[in-house]
């Protein structure tokens, strides 16, 4: 008899285990299958900071959030509808995320005494009622797995890996996942390993086997598609966004792009999925180390290419003096600051925004540089195709600013038309007499970009301050304090968009302000708040350096300002110190996104004073 089947708008899962489990991948998988039924969706990928934290132990345990709807969502959910737990310590780190009548699936297997003591557990809590708030689905996923698999020549331990397909098996069951694509996946990952393959396989229908038959779960569930504008959609990261925004860049601007870059979490994937798309003209360099990394991109700039290099805070401040180099010489250079927790090594996987003082003020004398945030994975592509115009355009160093929560999430994103790109117009000065080298566009104040090895247009470069219009080396002060504020003037200069309020009313006396990564949890605050009659307005930066034009004027139209960030105040205090502006903070550095409920409640505190 066919179980019956509950129509649900949306819901949040998490997957849980220790980092040798599988969670990752098993998330990324059930992502795209629902992603292929034309859900809306939003990640959070959350995994541990140790390379490999004990097996077992609350330091190990990594994390996949995945909220799905039938309608458009911003945020991965505050609170799982469900979790599945792979171990005690997966239980333990996120019980206390989950809400009264949540569903929890646990192998249980794994809650034997050792493993239970090792994360604090004084009793089973299968046993013990500590989970009788939720629907716990106790689960022997393990010996199940293992018992599945006895006729393939595996050892125990070989056999335990597919146990996460086994789980995944369960949950495409219950939400009606297509099971087609994972495997085609599959047996492409393992082509070369059959009997790997086979495991795997093998694991995954049995968990969609026992789904449909056992007793234990009453229900399967459904979520329609969402009503999205007509397109061609694929889901993608944050880094994969920026890399194909960058190639797309490089195709409209004729310009060869070079990535000069050293592996660092959580900016790596930019590099990797760069190297992948050699055939559109694109170098890629690992440096020995961040300083090599950006010193070999400005040379590429230097010789005409488009000069890039990713990383994240530590490598910036190694970065910070050829950054300098770049802004003297005004050539186009982008770097990518994919943000994270602390100073140092710090929280490396996970996420920040406390790097933007940092890539305003971070180097020595006055050397300013276009600074732009991402809002999201998908805006990720977009952002890096306008660092890359104004980087050529106006011949500056820009700095693009992500995060480990935009880089490591994914969303659905509609693939725009190449045709609809616009243009990137790149012109190389040409063999001339009396070449000037900082003659400058009277409209964008860029110089020349002269490349190495054109007749008549020869000049030099270094870090010695450069002489107006001929680039002679000059210690006059007074050309010193002339070059300094015409770099200043020319990043004030900058076209961009004006800032975009979205105030359904126009009349709130209320707005809340917020850049980078913030977008989503904010966006989806005000829905809620705006749903329970409150009449608040919203704003979301991109262009930091500059600020839009309008910006000063927006902020004086709201009696109040509220300001989430994930540090300490940064923009805050930059909006003070520039438009004379109170702006209420709400500032939080946990290495986790924004919830939506926190928010609304900050919000509450500013609108009812």
């Amino acid at each position: 008899m066919s179980k019956p089947v509950v129509t649900l708008n949306s819901v949040v899962i998490r997957f849980a285990g220790d980092s040798g489990d599988g969670m990752q991948l098993t998330g990324d998988r059930f992502t795209m299958d629902t992603a292929s039924l034309g859900n809306d969706l939003i990640t959070l990928p959350n995994y541990p900071a140790e390379i490999r934290a004990p097996q077992g132990t609350l330091l190990g345990v990594s994390s996949f959030q995945l909220h799905f709807a039938d309608h458009h969502v911003r945020s991965p959910g505050d609170a799982p509808d469900v979790l599945v737990a792979m171990n005690p310590a997966a239980l333990k780190a996120n019980i206390k995320d989950m809400p009264r009548g949540a569903t929890i699936i646990v192998d249980k297997d794994e809650f034997i005494p050792r493993n239970l003591t090792k994360v604090g557990y004084e009793t089973n809590p299968l046993e013990d009622g500590s989970l009788d708030s939720f629907h716990v689905h106790a689960v022997p996923l393990t010996s199940m797995t293992v018992g599945a698999l006895s006729e393939l020549s595996l050892t125990r331990k070989e056999a335990e890996r597919s146990k996460n397909m086994f789980a995944l098996g369960i949950l495409t069951w219950m939400y009606h996942r297509p099971t087609e694509a994972t495997e085609k996946f599959l047996t492409a990952k393992f082509a070369n390993k059959p009997e790997i393959l086979q495991a795997n396989l093998l694991a995954y229908r049995t968990g969609w086997n026992y789904g449909e038959t056992t007793e234990d779960f009453a229900n399967s569930f459904e979520v329609a598609p969402t009503k999205m504008p007509a397109g061609k959609y694929r889901n993608i990261s944050g880094n994969a966004a920026l890399a194909l925004g960058l190639i797309a860049a490089g195709e409209k601007s004729g310009l060869q792009i070079f990535l000069g870059s050293y592996p660092i979490t959580p900016a790596s994937d930019i590099l990797h999925e760069l190297s992948k798309q050699k055939k559109f003209n694109i170098i890629t360099f690992q440096a020995e180390d961040e300083i090599a990394a950006v010193g070999a991109a400005l040379g590429a700039s230097y010789g005409g290419a488009l000069g890039i290099t990713s990383t994240s805070g530590p490598g910036v401040a190694l970065k910070s003096e050829m950054i300098g180099l770049g802004v003297m010489l005004e050539l186009p250079l982008i770097i990518i600051d994919v943000q994270r927790g602390g100073p140092s090594t710090g929280l490396p996987t996970k996420t920040e925004q406390a790097d933007l003082l940092q890539v305003m003020y971070g180097r020595n004398g006055e050397s300013p540089a276009v600074v732009l945030a991402c809002s999201t994975p998908s805006d990720s592509f977009e952002m890096a195709f306008e660092a890359v115009r104004i980087a050529t355009t106006y011949r500056v160093p820009v700095f693009l600013l992500s995060d480990g929560y935009i880089a490591n999430g994914s969303e659905p994103w509609r693939i725009p038309d190449e045709a609809s790109l616009p243009k990137i117009n790149v012109e190389f000065a040409k063999t001339q007499e009396d070449f000037l080298p900082y003659l400058r566009d009277p409209k964008t104040l860029a110089r020349p970009w002269a490349i190495p090895g054109t007749p008549g247009i020869e000049h030099r470069i270094g870090g010695i301050e450069k002489a107006d219009k001929t680039g002679a080396i000059s210690y006059d002060p007074a050309n010193h304090d002339f070059m300094v504020r015409t770099r200043q003037a020319k990043i004030d200069g900058i076209e961009i968009p004006d800032l975009i309020v979205d105030d359904p009313t126009g009349d709130a006396e209320v707005l809340i302000l917020g850049w980078g990564s913030s977008y989503g949890p904010i966006a989806t605050a005000v829905e809620v708040l705006r749903a329970n009659g409150e009449n608040i307005a919203h704003a979301q930066l991109r262009y930091i350096n500059p600020f839009p034009k309008n910006l000063g004027e927006i902020l004086n139209k709201y009696q109040r300002v509220l300001l989430p960030e994930m540090n300490l105040g940064q923009l805050g205090m930059m909006l003070r110190a520039k438009y004379l502006k109170d702006i209420v903070g709400f500032n939080v550095v946990r290495g986790l996104p924004f919830s939506t409920n926190e928010l609304v409640e900050a919000a509450m505190g500013v609108l009812h004073v």
